[in-house]
């Protein structure tokens, strides 16, 4: 690898979502990841400067550390485009499918792929809680284009369950609601195309929510998952179709469930995921030898 190949590289962090934190952290990650190993790199900050300084900074390709809205959906990714920068991870169409949960789902049920019932509720729309409990029990309440588990719940009466519906609406119009599945939570890195080792998250919260994935020490990793060799190639080969589906490309990670029957169910697709010391993606790669500063690396060659 020839570090100058890559010429001068703004690596996009932060950012205005309610995930700017953990962007921050996952850009830095990257940052000095690049750093080490001999790339021009500096951190550029989309809230704290005008895009356009990208050009007037000599900029010649972006590596997109950016979580949630602005740096996940498509915005960020149109942005680049137009500047004529090249850039990590999905394009345009990708990201902005991958980051809407709701049409990712549609999409999952138009293709046949496996994945939990669910509703759509408008914030200033009528919605009955009671009928909802009644026809699918326990719930999971999810903003419809928020990441890291940010305005999730679960709600398993009428009362919790309108709670939770005007929880998330403080984070999106249109919240989705998900039929609950009890069981295993499995993510599945892709890079190029290919499906990486399954990493099994364990956790006593109840799901893998933001506490579980960025600041609690109780939760366990699995990695590769504790799965036969049919049930991860099962896994591996509905992500990767997942994965294609929504238009998705370069590199992101499948999250999905496996309920008490052995049946695996999608969840979403991640097109920008974290890249902190906790996060997923480096601990799948690491299981197939790749370390973090190779994986960084193999990401950006992808803009060449």
């Amino acid at each position: 690898m020839n570090p100058q190949q890559f010429g001068k590289v703004a690596v996009l962090m932060g950012g205005s979502s309610a995930e700017r934190e953990v962007s921050l952290r996952s850009g830095q990650a990257v940052l000095n990841a690049l750093s080490e190993q001999g790339v021009d790199a500096f951190a550029f900050d989309p809230a704290e400067r005008n895009l356009f300084d990208l050009k007037s900074l000599h900029t010649d390709r972006a590596f997109i550390a950016l979580h949630g809205r602005g740096g996940e959906d498509g915005t960020i990714q149109g942005a680049l485009e137009f500047l004529g920068l090249p850039y990590t991870g999905s394009g345009v169409l990708g990201s902005a499918l991958a980051m809407d949960k709701v049409r990712c789902k549609e999409l999952f049920k138009a293709r046949n792929l496996s994945t939990a019932d669910f509703l759509v509720v408008e914030q200033g729309a009528h919605f009955d809680v009671e009928q909802i409990i009644a026809q699918f029990g326990a719930v999971m309440v999810k903003p419809a284009h928020e990441g890291s588990s940010i305005g999730m719940a679960k709600a398993d009466t009428a009362a919790q369950l309108n709670q939770a519906i005007n929880d998330a609406f403080r984070f999106d119009d249109t919240v989705m609601l998900e039929k609950w599945i009890t069981g295993r939570e499995f993510t599945v890195t892709v890079i190029a195309g290919i499906a990486q080792p399954i990493v099994e998250m364990v956790t006593p919260r109840g799901f893998y929510d933001y506490e579980a994935k960025y600041q609690a020490n109780s939760t366990q990793y699995f990695c590769p998952a504790d799965l036969t060799s049919d049930q991860t190639d099962y896994l591996q080969q509905l992500a990767q179709q997942a994965f294609k589906l929504v238009g998705a490309s370069g590199w992101g990670r499948v999250d999905a469930m496996q309920d008490k029957d052995g049946q695996f169910y999608l969840l979403e697709v991640n097109t920008v995921p974290g890249m902190t010391e906790k996060s997923l993606v480096p601990m799948a790669v690491k299981a197939n030898g790749i370390n973090f500063n190779q994986l960084v690396i193999n990401i950006l060659e992808q803009t060449l």
